[in-house]
């Protein structure tokens, strides 16, 4: 008799573990519906700034982890550290994955240290896509209280006390632990700089474009004159951040998120 309730303990201990596992992986890709709607981008092409139209669709409500990454790679091999192609990613890939997978201390995390191809091809085997700059910027102009915060002094305020501070990698937070928007995103801002589909469909100019690392100091010069508002400087660092990568970067600071079609993610 003592035996059985034994195990019919463990059996609970095994069952609880494994639905809070479940549990847990689906908050990680919950997907948040975002409603479409008219906005002046900070910068685009041509002299007169038209409102642009963001068709209705969902985004991650987190960027993606660690984990979640580590999941991927396990399944489609062409993508683990020692076998991607050097066309795809830089050499310092995954830099910061030990034998192959995360450190558990990370898990939880962003993942960083990826190129564009390698969001690319996560996004597409999870049934959904990289925002394109428009999309990102759409939602990225809201805070806890407005779906256009672009321009509340504070918010912007609050953007550019992240923007100034150095990264520390080692005290990167998880997902989850800074900013959610009005809309149920989390991490938009001040956690780790995202990939965008088109990245590179707006140019900034700046004093160093062969220069990879995300030096802010560098991204100055005429490219603020073209924009629809240049006292949203914040939102001009990204657009500057955007136009000096290159597909195969890897940045310790550069991650992603994935967005899906209004009829795929339902």
């Amino acid at each position: 008799m003592k035996l059985k309730k034994q195990k019919l303990v463990y059996s609970f201990l095994i069952i609880f573990f494994l639905s809070g596992s479940q549990e847990y992986a689906l908050s990680q890709s919950k997907k948040i519906r975002i409603q479409g709607g008219n906005f002046i981008p900070l910068f685009q092409s041509g002299e007169e700034k038209k409102p642009q139209r963001v068709d209705t669709f969902f985004m991650g409500a987190y960027p993606v982890t660690n984990d979640q990454f580590y999941t991927f790679v396990q399944k489609n091999p062409m993508w683990q550290k020692n076998s991607v192609s050097v066309l795809s990613a830089e050499s310092e890939y995954l830099k910061h994955w030990r034998e192959g997978k995360p450190l558990k201390e990370h898990g939880n995390k962003p993942v960083t240290y990826v190129s564009w191809f390698a969001a690319h091809a996560y996004c597409e085997w999870e049934g959904g896509r990289l925002p394109n700059v428009l999309e990102w910027e759409y939602v990225a102009r809201a805070n806890e209280k407005k779906k256009n915060a672009s321009t509340d002094e504070d918010f912007i305020k609050q953007l550019l006390g992240w923007y100034s501070k150095p990264f520390d990698f080692e005290k990167m937070s998880e997902v989850g632990a800074s900013l959610q928007n009005i809309w149920g995103v989390y991490d938009m801002h001040g956690l780790v700089w995202e990939w965008n589909y088109d990245f590179n469909s707006v140019f900034v100019t700046s004093d160093s474009r062969q220069d990879k690392d995300v030096l802010n100091s560098l991204f100055c010069g005429a490219g603020a004159m073209g924009a629809s508002d240049k006292k949203n400087y914040a939102a001009f660092m990204r657009y500057a951040l955007r136009s000096s990568l290159k597909a195969h970067y890897t940045l310790s600071n550069l991650g992603f998120r994935c967005v899906y079609s209004d009829n795929v993610a339902r």
